[in-house]
């Protein structure tokens, strides 16, 4: 691999303030910490920094030459709701959150991009670095966008990386248009009538009506969906009573959508609300259903995919790269940044072993050998595209 030495020997330096931001992991709209020490460093490279971006988001500016080129370089901020399973040093100190995702270490590498870019400024242009809040599900990169992101900071193209532990270390994975999937989320609050579990003719259960949903749902992607299009239909929830002996008078069906054509998370939506009506109403039960768009699908520009892929593969080497790599029913909201501006999304390998722990598990940590990969890859992102 052709690492940025520079970047190299400040491994162990990178390394800890990867650990102390896991150690203290702040949940999205809520990175105050987080935040204060992005823009500090920041400030100490010689970057000018603009904060409250978008709520907590931080963008820090570097410019060199005279070129009227611009980039952008986007790492996310954000904790989960999940209480920590690990037991080493720089496990969370706060019960109930956690560097569940590599945040972490996505805010860490471009942090050691930009110092490695503010000491050497071997491009001409502006870079602009982007750290946002609120990746997880709460929308942050598009509270960025309505805070004027684009409009206050220009950029030709953008860029984002995530880790994937279920690639090698040393390897990346990236493939034009579709790459992620948007995804939604529903709804369904039945409301019928309760009565004495000994007495079921005197109710309007919506208990029966909740589970024959919840079974009728399974049959949208089977059925309804074209088999050559890609899309997930989860219920992730179903709350209903409290005691053996009352059929309760309501019940909450919820769950996730996910689909790589905006259309087809339109239609899905479509025929939730349809299936989920005519069978509360034909078991005399009232169903209110709500839909929520979370994340649009995310989009690679084709020629910036190509130009990442370049990049990283002067880096690791081709056989190292997948230009075609899988698309992932995992949703990611730097979508609504590739919404405004033309750019690309890469995954850097984060294990590759077999039962390698996955994202959003308790038991997750970022692998620190890779900090001066995904640095290096940040940095070569800049000095090629403004080498003018």
């Amino acid at each position: 691999m052709k690492l940025i030495e520079r970047i190299v020997e400040r491994h162990s330096l990178l390394r800890e303030w990867r650990q102390d931001i896991h150690s203290h992991p702040e949940l999205g709209f809520q990175e105050e910490r987080t935040a204060a020490l992005v823009a500090e460093r920041l400030a100490s490279f010689g970057c000018e920094v603009h904060t409250s971006i978008g709520g907590t988001g931080v963008v820090g500016t570097l410019e060199a030459g005279q070129g009227s080129g611009s980039i952008g370089l986007r790492a996310d901020m954000d904790a989960l709701p999940i209480q920590e399973a690990n037991t080493f040093e720089h496990r969370s100190i706060h019960d109930g959150r956690m560097h569940a995702c590599g945040h972490d270490g996505h805010t860490t590498m471009l942090l050691g991009a930009a110092q490695y870019l503010a000491e050497t400024k071997a491009f001409n242009g502006r870079a602009h670095f982007i750290f946002q809040p609120a990746e997880e599900g709460l929308g942050g990169a598009k509270a960025m966008v309505d805070d004027g992101l684009f409009t206050r900071f220009p950029m030709d193209s953008i860029f984002g990386m995530h880790n994937e532990p279920g690639l090698e270390v040393g390897r990346f994975s990236i493939r034009p248009g579709p790459m992620m999937a948007g995804g939604g989320f529903f709804d369904v609050t039945l409301t019928g009538r309760g009565a004495h579990g000994a007495e079921p003719q005197s109710s309007a259960d919506p208990i029966v009506a909740a589970a024959q949903i919840v079974s009728a749902l399974q049959s949208v992607v089977a059925r309804n969906v074209d088999p050559q299009d890609t899309a997930v239909l989860s219920v992730t929830r179903l709350l209903a009573g409290d005691a053996y002996n009352v059929i309760p008078d309501g019940a909450i069906v919820g769950g996730t959508v996910r689909a790589f054509q905006p259309a087809t998370l339109e239609y899905l939506d479509k025929r939730i609300s349809e299936i989920t009506h005519h069978i509360a109403q034909g078991l005399g039960v009232t169903a209110d259903y709500s839909f929520r768009l979370i994340f649009p699908p995310l989009v690679n520009e084709e020629d910036a995919t190509r130009f990442a892929g370049d990049v990283a593969a002067d880096i690791v080497s081709e056989a190292n790269l997948d230009r075609n790599g899988p698309g992932i029913m995992a949703s990611e909201d730097f979508s609504y940044m590739l919404n405004e501006c033309p750019g690309a999304y890469i995954h850097i390998g984060n294990s590759g072993e077999v039962g390698s722990c996955e994202v959003h598990n308790p038991g997750y940590d970022f692998n620190d050998e890779i900090i001066p990969l995904g640095a290096t890859f940040f940095a070569r992102l800049v000095e090629n595209r403004l080498s003018g």
